[in-house]
């Protein structure tokens, strides 16, 4: 019921089997490739995590990781189309397109906001524990001061 919903009000659709998540890790690499500096690493970052699903899928069908995923990021690396995805049936890459598979782009607009949103999240609570845990190594200025009688 959430499905048709989200479709009555969004009629957008996306490939489904890892297809948008493989465009748009092969898009971040691409524009990582054209930083020089460190502003890269996170392009990288997240393209390799976007990757987890087609490689999820993969294992999931009991295919060749490796092979499977370097044959589809190749074929959106080489502007084949970005509707290439995992066939979670028979484990191997297809289009999309013609296989039939698509997702409501609202619920994966919403999961790659909420992912993005709870790695902030760790990385923020990480700052702030690796931040408590130097000033307890700098001679104790996280301790409470000693009680007077």
């Amino acid at each position: 019921m959430s499905v048709a919903r989200n479709i009555v009000f969004d009629p957008r659709l996306v490939p489904g089997g890892g297809a948008t998540e493989m465009a748009v890790a092969v898009g971040l690499a691409a524009k990582a490739k054209s930083i020089n500096d460190v502003q890269q690493w996170p392009y990288k970052a997240v393209g390799d995590a976007m990757e987890v699903i087609p490689r999820t899928l993969i294992e999931n069908c009991g295919a060749s990781v490796v092979r499977i995923l370097t044959q589809l990021r190749a074929k959106h690396a080489s502007g084949e189309g970005s509707s290439w995805g995992v066939d979670g049936e028979q484990g191997v890459i297809a289009d999309m397109k013609t296989y039939g598979c698509w997702e409501p782009f609202a619920v994966k607009a919403q999961t790659i906001k909420t992912a993005i949103e709870a790695a902030c999240l760790l990385l923020r609570v990480d700052d702030v524990l690796s931040g408590l845990s130097r000033k307890n190594a700098d001679g104790g200025a996280g301790q409470a001061p000693p009680q007077e009688e």
